[in-house]
């Protein structure tokens, strides 16, 4: 197998609803579709959706940064099994690390790259996507028993900023479908987070798991007073609630809290990893396959957690299509201890998901492991040309 084209589309996906937390207000996302073409004429594709106050880059400086990689010298080579072709991936980065001491910059990018290769790779060789965890070269505990692998996972249910008779409306949904766990954004100007949280806890019941997410909202002066008054709804960890640059100091806001802290845009990267469990700012990561640089890198982020005693969130990002979706379904279906699982919300929340297939979860939040080759998905050309504002093709022989 060799790699022979690269196709990038800067596409621009609608959303069936205003998405509202304190870093962002969304109604459409620009996001990067990658397809990869083998010389036996197979097609894989990737997706990543650049955020810049997360990762630092944005849908202008997808071309650019591809325009400037050496594409020939990553994937000119010929691989002939998943292992070289994981070992090719692995190899592959868009900035110099000296440039970037975060590792994270154009994280979304490389994603969307790394995805549309690994794609095309296992359907070339007949094996579905989830066969990637099986062969990485990881820390033990990190895959599922193989006895694990076919079964469904359970996706949570997410409660974004909107009116009391909204919020209301949608607490009451989620006890209807039987979701376990459910994410609610707090943090955002002008809401009283004491009131909506009561509101959704009296509405849900008290089996249904609650956790938080700031959106970096708050301060490391006054997280412990956001949230005491929050503690006695059974909040099971609050989600980046400062800015990144003030992370280093939940170390000690740590000691004053209760509440488990997750870190989200303060882990995008191996370094942001280290440093966080070599500080001890968190008890939780957020791994989202895009922000973290791709499925490989995200393995890297589970092992990480696991040998420092950590729990993580496989998290999803606003706008995600069928692609990106399935690429989480893989990694939740072959990825052991995952705590919180995100995503998979096509049905309810994009307007064009550039799948066939429609791979939003069931009642209750449970969803099926995709067991074709790949992953397991075929493109809607139709729709992706709806959605395209911008095309490049990348040659590689």
């Amino acid at each position: 197998m060799r790699v022979t084209e690269l196709t990038a589309y800067h596409v621009r996906i609608p959303l069936k609803k205003t998405i509202r937390h304190a870093s962002h207000t969304r109604t459409e996302t620009d996001s990067l579709v990658v397809r990869c073409r083998l010389d036996d004429g197979t097609e894989g594709w990737g997706e990543g959706l650049p955020r810049h106050y997360v990762t630092g880059e944005v849908i202008d400086d997808a071309f650019p940064l591809l325009r400037s990689a050496d594409l020939k010298s990553a994937f000119g080579e010929s691989f002939s099994n998943l292992g070289s072709t994981i070992e090719l991936c692995e190899q592959f980065e868009l900035v110099p690390p000296k440039d970037d001491p975060r590792r994270c910059f154009g994280n979304s990018i490389r994603c969307a790259v790394e995805l549309s290769i690994l794609d095309a790779a296992c359907r070339s060789l007949a094996i579905p996507f989830s066969a990637i965890t099986r062969s990485f070269p990881v820390a033990i505990g990190v895959r599922k028993p193989e006895s694990e692998t076919a079964k469904p996972v359970q996706y949570s249910a997410a409660i974004t900023s909107m009116s009391a008779f909204k919020q209301r409306l949608r607490a009451w949904l989620i006890r209807l479908y039987g979701f376990s766990q459910t994410k609610v954004k707090v943090g955002v100007a002008d809401v009283d987070d004491v009131s909506s949280i009561a509101r959704i806890r009296g509405t849900i019941g008290p089996k249904i798991d609650i956790r938080i997410d700031a959106n970096e909202a708050w301060t490391c002066e006054n997280l412990a007073a956001k949230l005491r008054p929050l503690e006695p709804f059974g909040i099971s960890a609050i989600e980046q609630p400062v800015p990144h640059a003030e992370s280093d100091g939940l170390a000690q806001v740590r000691k004053q809290i209760s509440v488990p802290i997750m870190l989200d845009e303060s882990l995008c990267s191996e370094p942001d990893a280290r440093r966080a469990v070599e500080l001890g700012t968190c008890d939780l990561f957020n791994i989202r396959i895009s922000k973290c640089g791709g499925f490989l890198k995200s393995l890297r982020l589970v092992a990480i957690a696991h040998q420092a005693g950590l729990s993580y969130q496989l998290g999803c990002q606003v706008g995600e299509t069928g692609i990106l979706s399935a690429a989480g379904r893989h990694f939740a279906t072959s990825v052991d201890g995952i705590r919180y699982l995100e995503g998979s919300y096509e049905k309810f929340l994009v307007r064009e998901r550039l799948t066939v297939e429609d791979l939003t979860f069931g009642r209750a939040g449970f969803a099926p492991p995709l067991t074709q080759p790949g992953l397991g998905i075929t493109i809607d050309e139709a729709a992706l040309r709806r959605v395209t504002i911008a095309e490049e093709s990348f040659p590689l022989s």
